[in-house]
């Protein structure tokens, strides 16, 4: 490096040095570099001069640096890439990353056999595996077309739990047709194994065992004959008078010749009066059931209703002493003279008196009657 003020300029001229062979291939670079280099203009940093009343001409910017090249500089040197150096890069192969495989003995003659699944619960826990054969659907000319009815009688028939939901939508729709109706229940309850007589033609007592009876039996056939106790009083008094006045109820029915052709159970009901104690009246019923083919008698009583006693001494009163039947009771009955006195009718003084229909009475006492009867023949069969 040296100054030309020659001009009155300062020019400085960098002049590349020779690097030590120790350098080794770094000095070909930097040769063929400045060869390269000699054929443009060499860079050089000119400053002029400041004008007078500004800094000394030799105090310039560049002054003040060292013009000593540091280490750095000798050593370090930027050069451009060079022909050779691409075509290294170029040949050196960029490495793929290749994913390990693992290796299968083929060729070692061995079989290979290819993993298999196995369950962890086995088919007989109720899980399918292997290959599922779909089920057969029926054709359409093969399906029951029955409707809604159809479907009642099969689910009935097929038992379980649809059975149960079936019957309890049946039992809903014949409470509602009864309800709207009370005298469809003759015909939707009726029919069966079952048939049972009743030793009366009155409403009261027909429908009370019907309804019974067919609430314990679910089906059952019931029918009224007129039947009458010709060796008791109209008014029975006692126990006994009573159970005997429905006796021979029951022998009147059996008596008919229809039903010596096609015997079935019989059933009757008579009410009469009881004294508990001094004045103390009460009036209740006895329900006997007969059957002549399995030879059960079975027998049960009604609630029992209290009677005024006035009631009573009056029935003794209009009762001649000279009457023939009178050891059994009387001969007018409590009904004719209770109904007087309340204004309405002999049969339904119960309701008027107590507030609980002589019908109630009666249909409480069948179902125990009805029930009693069900678990014997259970048993006989």
């Amino acid at each position: 490096m040296y100054q030309d003020d020659s001009n009155g300029e300062n020019t400085f001229e960098i002049i590349d040095k020779k690097i030590d062979d120790s350098v080794g291939e770094k000095t070909e670079s930097i040769s063929s570099m400045s060869s390269s280099a000699s054929l443009l203009p060499s860079p050089s940093v000119s400053v002029a001069g400041v004008a007078s009343g500004g800094l000394p001409a030799t105090s310039t910017i560049l002054t003040q640096i060292n013009p000593k090249p540091s280490p750095i500089s000798q050593s370090v040197s930027i050069s451009p890439p060079t022909q050779t150096n691409i075509a290294k890069k170029a040949e050196a192969p960029t490495p793929i990353a290749v994913p390990l495989q693992p290796a299968l003995n083929i060729g070692s003659g061995e079989p290979f056999y290819p993993t298999q699944f196995s369950a962890a619960i086995p088919p007989s826990k109720g899980v399918q595996h292997g290959t599922v054969v779909p089920e057969q659907q029926p054709l359409v000319g093969q399906q029951d077309s029955g409707g809604f009815i159809g479907w009642m009688k099969g689910a009935v028939s097929s038992g379980g739990l649809l059975s149960k939901v079936a019957e309890k939508a049946k039992n809903s729709v014949d409470s509602m047709i009864t309800t709207l109706d009370p005298q469809m229940r003759e015909y939707i309850y009726s029919g069966g194994d079952l048939d049972i007589l009743v030793a009366s033609q009155q409403e009261i007592k027909v429908s009370a065992i019907r309804e019974a009876f067919q609430s314990v039996f679910g089906k059952a056939t019931i029918s009224g004959m007129s039947a009458q106790a010709t060796n008791i009083a109209p008014q029975p008094v006692g126990f006994a008078a009573g159970v005997k006045a429905a006796e021979e109820r029951v022998q009147a029915v059996l008596r008919d010749p229809k039903v010596q052709q096609n015997p079935a159970p019989v059933v009757a009901i008579e009410n009469f009066i009881l004294e508990v104690g001094e004045d103390k009246w009460y009036d209740l019923g006895v329900l006997i059931l007969s059957d002549p083919i399995k030879q059960i008698n079975l027998q049960t009583f009604t609630q029992m209703t209290p009677v005024p006693a006035a009631i009573v001494t009056l029935a003794q009163e209009d009762t001649p002493q000279e009457y023939p039947l009178r050891w059994s009771g009387l001969e007018v009955t409590i009904g004719s003279l209770m109904a007087n006195n309340l204004h309405v009718h002999h049969s339904e003084w119960h309701q008027a008196l107590t507030g609980v229909s002589r019908r109630e009475l009666i249909l409480m006492a069948a179902k125990t009657l009805a029930t009693l009867y069900k678990n014997i023949i259970g048993q006989v069969n």
